[in-house]
This record gives C-alpha cells, sequence and structure tokens, in this order.
C-alpha cells in the first residue's frame, strides 16, 4: 500500500542518512549484517557507524573487485553482506566479479550503488554513470531497482534484510524529492500508480518520477491526462502494468536519469513490441559523458527536465 505525499516537498532525511540508520538498527537488533565500503565512509555517513561496529562495518579501500570478492565470501559463511560504493564503480569496475562471485554463484549479496546519473554533480565524468543498470540487469540472477525517494528506501532495505540472492539498488545520496507519504510499503517487481491519467503514460523511476509528476500538472492544464507510474523495479520489470497502461492510454513516454539504451526506455519498449505495440518516445540521457555542475544545471544540458517530458508528450499528439 502506498500514500502519496503533497507534491513539491523535499525528504527531511538524506539517502545516507537512511542508509547509514537502517545498518546501525541491523546491527543493534543483533543481524549478521556486514556493511563494505570502497573508501567512501563519508560519503554515505558510515564513518560514524564503523567507529561505534568496527567489527560490522569494514572500509575494504579503493578496490571495488575486491569488495565484491569479499562479499561473495561473507555471504558464504552465512552472513548478509551489504556493499556501498558509486554507481559507476558498482557497476562497470566490479562487473566480472558481480558475475563471477555473485550473480553466476547465487550468492546472497545486496550493493547499493549510490550518486545515480547526474545527482554525482561535481564528482564528474568519470564518476557519472549512465549505463549502470543496463549493465546489471543483463545478469541472469540480478534484481535491479533504483528507489525514489526515503520512505522506498527505508522500506527496501528493510526488506532485503530478509531476502536471499543478488539484489542491486540504486539511488542518490542526498535528499530526494519527496514523493511518497510516511507508512507506504512496496512489492519488489511490481510498478506504482501515483497518478492516474486516460491519454498518456509516464514511466518513470528514480529522480524523475518527480520530474514526470511536474509534467503531467503541465499537461493537465493543456488537456492533457497523463497517467504517472514509477517503475521502481528495473528487473523484473511489471510486465502486466505497462501492457495495461499501453491498451489504457495509447501511447507512453520513459523517463530515466540514465541512458535511454538499455536502461528504463528499452526494458519497456521491449514489453511494449511484445505485447501492444503503441507510440513511445525516451526521455533520458543520449549519447553523451557525464561533466561537473549542479543537478539543476545537468538536468536541463541531458534533457530530463519535466519540461523535456512534456515535450516528448507533445509529439504524440
Amino acid at each position: 500500500m502506498i500514500n502519496i505525499a503533497p507534491e513539491g516537498g523535499k525528504d527531511s532525511v538524506e539517502m545516507r542518512k537512511v542508509y547509514a540508520g537502517f545498518v546501525t538498527q541491523q546491527i543493534e537488533a543483533g543481524r549478521e549484517i556486514i556493511a563494505l565500503e570502497a573508501d567512501l565512509m563519508s560519503s554515505m555517513a558510515m564513518d560514524v557507524v564503523q567507529q561505534k561496529y568496527p567489527q560490522q562495518v569494514i572500509n575494504c579501500g579503493i578496490m571495488e573487485a575486491n569488495v565484491i570478492g569479499t562479499a561473495a565470501g561473507l555471504a558464504l559463511t552465512g552472513r548478509t553482506p551489504f556493499v556501498h560504493t558509486f554507481s559507476a564503480f558498482a557497476s562497470r569496475r566490479c562487473f566480472d566479479q558481480l558475475f563471477m562471485s555473485v550473480d553466476y554463484q547465487r550468492n546472497n549479496v545486496k550493493i547499493i550503488a549510490s550518486d545515480a546519473g547526474v545527482t554525482a554533480c561535481h564528482n564528474g565524468g568519470t564518476h557519472m554513470s549512465f549505463e549502470d543498470m543496463g549493465i546489471v540487469r543483463g545478469l541472469a540472477n540480478s534484481v535491479v531497482m533504483e528507489v525514489t525517494d526515503a520512505v522506498m528506501f527505508e522500506d527496501i532495505l528493510h526488506q532485503l534484510a530478509h531476502l536471499k540472492g543478488f539484489y542491486w539498488v540504486r539511488t542518490i545520496r542526498k535528499q530526494a524529492l519527496t514523493v511518497y507519504g510516511a507508512g507506504s510499503r512496496f512489492t519488489i517487481g511490481k510498478g506504482n500508480v501515483v497518478r492516474e491519467g486516460t491519454d498518456i503514460t509516464l514511466i518513470a523511476n528514480g529522480i524523475m518520477v518527480a520530474e514526470a509528476l511536474a509534467a503531467a500538472r503541465i499537461l493537465e492544464d493543456e488537456g492533457i491526462s497523463a497517467a504517472v507510474i514509477d517503475m521502481f523495479t528495473l528487473k523484473p520489470i511489471d510486465r502486466m502494468l505497462i501492457k495495461n497502461y499501453a491498451e489504457k492510454t495509447g501511447r507512453i513516454v520513459t523517463c530515466e536519469n540514465h541512458s535511454i539504451h538499455n536502461g528504463l526506455g528499452s526494458a519497456v519498449a521491449e514489453v511494449v513490441v511484445e505485447n501492444c505495440p503503441v507510440p513511445m518516445r525516451r526521455v533520458g540521457v543520449k549519447e553523451r559523458y557525464g561533466q561537473v555542475g549542479t543537478q539543476d544545471f545537468l538536468q536541463q544540458e541531458y534533457g530530463l527536465t519535466a519540461q523535456d517530458i512534456v515535450a516528448a508528450a507533445r509529439e504524440l499528439f
């Protein structure tokens, strides 16, 4: 069950503090959790947690492949490893280890990939990954998600503490725009209809959910009724929900803080072409690398704003 928060608000807590708080709660509850970091302790608010619980928070240094191997080994001993690093390093830098040590061996490892897309901001192009979700969704046993706000992140983390398998969760580190009200609960593998509509469906994830909601309000002023779906699970994607809304509205725009190749747009298009072909547009990063800048500047630069979604929607009318 989800509750939709009033539009325009911002989370009162940073996403990184949600994560640090979750790890602390798990340790204090006596769970066999081990939190692994790749020299990003302060970036994820984990430095204080490590000082208090040095046996359960391990800084493995700037060696992401080694972090994944260590996590796989810990999983084999019955512990529950959570690994955090930036999304670029949680995907392309350690892909072979994700395949060999985690996915292929069906190990119970949870990976938190932060600084999603343009939210890497001042870390620039080397740290700004637009291809990460596409890389990981290609692995046979992976579950790939991008959380929307602090309410969702906290709920998903607590679910992962009790689930077995390879889960890869993309997030931002700082405050998100609030989409969900307190007490919301989420089902992994099922999309959330956050706004109903009859003329077009906007399917978004991550920071683009708030942009899609803003776009829907603009379209409403133009006499266009836009449904908005938060497809926070990229894999396995909610095929039935996509099919139902393709049939219902006849038009789809996907919205992602990621390359349009092999991300949300591609995943939705795969479902649509096999089940209910309708006109589509994909809003996302198009054949670009990242750069340094504020998030507002970067969203404008890469076409990741409500106005870009509106422009894509207009093309379908």
